[in-house]
This record gives C-alpha cells, sequence and structure tokens, in this order.
C-alpha cells in the first residue's frame, strides 16, 4: 500500500525540484546576475561572486531533493575539494552529477554543452559564471589548462555524456589531453547511485523503485608526471591515461563506492 504511493510522490517531488531548479535559474539571470554586473565593476571578482551564488543555490538545490524524498547522499573526502587548482574528473551516472559537484566546490569552472548557453534557464548563470562551452574547437583544451593554472577547480566529465545504463563506459581524450598537456595531476571523484534514477535516455518522471542513494567519493590525487615522461609523446600519453582512467573509473564504481 505505501510503495505505490512513495513512488507517486516521489514523481511529484522530482517534478517539483525541477520546477524549483528552472525558476531559481531564471531568478539568478534576471534579478541577481544584472545586480552584481551593476554593482561590481571588477570581472575578476563579479565572475568569482558569481560562481559562488550558484554553488549556494545547487547546495540549497541537493537538500532540496533530500527533504522532498528525492535522494539521500554520502560524501567523503570532501576536504581535498578545498585545495585551489585541481582538475576534477569524475563518472557521470546521473543528471544531477555535475549539481553535486558545484555544490561541493564553491570556486567551479566546468565545461558544459553549448546548447545550455541558448537556454533560457540556464544560459544566465552560464555567461555569468563564465564556464567553458564545448564548442569552442581546438582552443578548449588550452583554456582549460589556463583556467586550471589560475586557481579554479575544474570540473569534467570524461564521459562527455551520462553513462549508458546498459553497456560499457566510453572515455573521450579531452580530458586526458588537458591533463597531459597541462601538465595537471589529477583529483577523480566516483559517484555511484543506487538504485538508478535519472539516467541517460529516462525521462525525469520514470522515478526508480526506491529513494536513489548517492555515494560520492573523492579519491587521492593521480599523478601524471611520470606518464607524460615515459609514454614518448603527448598524443600517445593522452590515449594511455584516457585507457587508465577508464580502468580506474570502471574498477571504482564497482561494489562499494567507498571501499
Amino acid at each position: 500500500m505505501f510503495e505505490p504511493l512513495d513512488r507517486a510522490w516521489r514523481v511529484v517531488a522530482t517534478g517539483i525540484s525541477f520546477a524549483t531548479f528552472g525558476l531559481g535559474g531564471l531568478g539568478l539571470r534576471l534579478l541577481f546576475f544584472p545586480l552584481l554586473s551593476l554593482f561590481v565593476r571588477e570581472r575578476a571578482r563579479r565572475t568569482r561572486l558569481a560562481r559562488l551564488a550558484v554553488h549556494h543555490s545547487f547546495r540549497f538545490f541537493i537538500e532540496w531533493m533530500r527533504v522532498l524524498g528525492v535522494l539521500r547522499y554520502r560524501i567523503e573526502g570532501v576536504e581535498k575539494l578545498s585545495r585551489p587548482g585541481l582538475l576534477i574528473l569524475a563518472n557521470h551516472p546521473t543528471l544531477i552529477d555535475v549539481v553535486f559537484l558545484i555544490s561541493l566546490v564553491p570556486n567551479a569552472d566546468c565545461v558544459v554543452k553549448a546548447s545550455l548557453a541558448t537556454n533560457p534557464f540556464t544560459r544566465g548563470p552560464i555567461e555569468a559564471t563564465g564556464y567553458l562551452c564545448n564548442d569552442s574547437g581546438p582552443g578548449l583544451v588550452q583554456d582549460c589548462i589556463a583556467s586550471v593554472k589560475a586557481g579554479n577547480n575544474l570540473i569534467i566529465f570524461p564521459e562527455g555524456t551520462r553513462t549508458p545504463v546498459h553497456g560499457p563506459m566510453k572515455l573521450q581524450r579531452g580530458a586526458a589531453n588537458i591533463a597531459v598537456r597541462g601538465p595537471c595531476n589529477i583529483t577523480p571523484v566516483t559517484i555511484r547511485c543506487e538504485p538508478l534514477g535519472l539516467t541517460k535516455g529516462t525521462p525525469w518522471w520514470r522515478v526508480p523503485p526506491s529513494r536513489m542513494n548517492f555515494t560520492i567519493v573523492v579519491r587521492d590525487d593521480l599523478d601524471v608526471t611520470a606518464l607524460v615522461e615515459g609514454a614518448g609523446g603527448e598524443a600517445l600519453a593522452a590515449r594511455n591515461l584516457t585507457a587508465r582512467l577508464h580502468d580506474y573509473f570502471s574498477q571504482e564504481t564497482q561494489g562499494h563506492a567507498g571501499a
């Protein structure tokens, strides 16, 4: 009796959550960011404040979803994200992974889909925060390296899109190119969701049979220096690192995420 009611409520609660997210994005675009531009003339400071606003907004959104009963979460090693100049790479099982990570990183930069820059709900935050769009071509790698070297914590999902529910994880080579050419050590983050929800190809209203439980673990840094020095070239080093990252994330997201 209670299970159908619980599931029905989670459908409603998920809808409320995303409606709140959309309205919040519009509010930032129409109210907060124009006022920020009016009163803060220095561009770098304005960008920092915009990113901080998005960080706190995303923290509110995650807590709102928890209060509504859509999800639970556990986070390990979050103190490692307080350091500046990190290249943060994570697997990507659900729609809200980037929301989780930005909620944990006050000065986050990230690579976003170009389509989000024209979406009325996300356009304002992306413009104000200076997030990088993935349509900038060959210069994107150098822009990402510059962001990390400037002290930003850059969040990237090497898969480029959410992990398929069925089939193997597939990583693109862009994140490895950034790490190799920087060179930048990698701070890996593993995200596990049980039962899976908000996955690729699944509409938001198709909720899992029970509340989603997220386990997010910030792992120890991966040193890329030795790999770069012994690979015989950046292209080969990026290829080898991509393969290593594939094995790493595949292994660390199986079984217990905290193991």
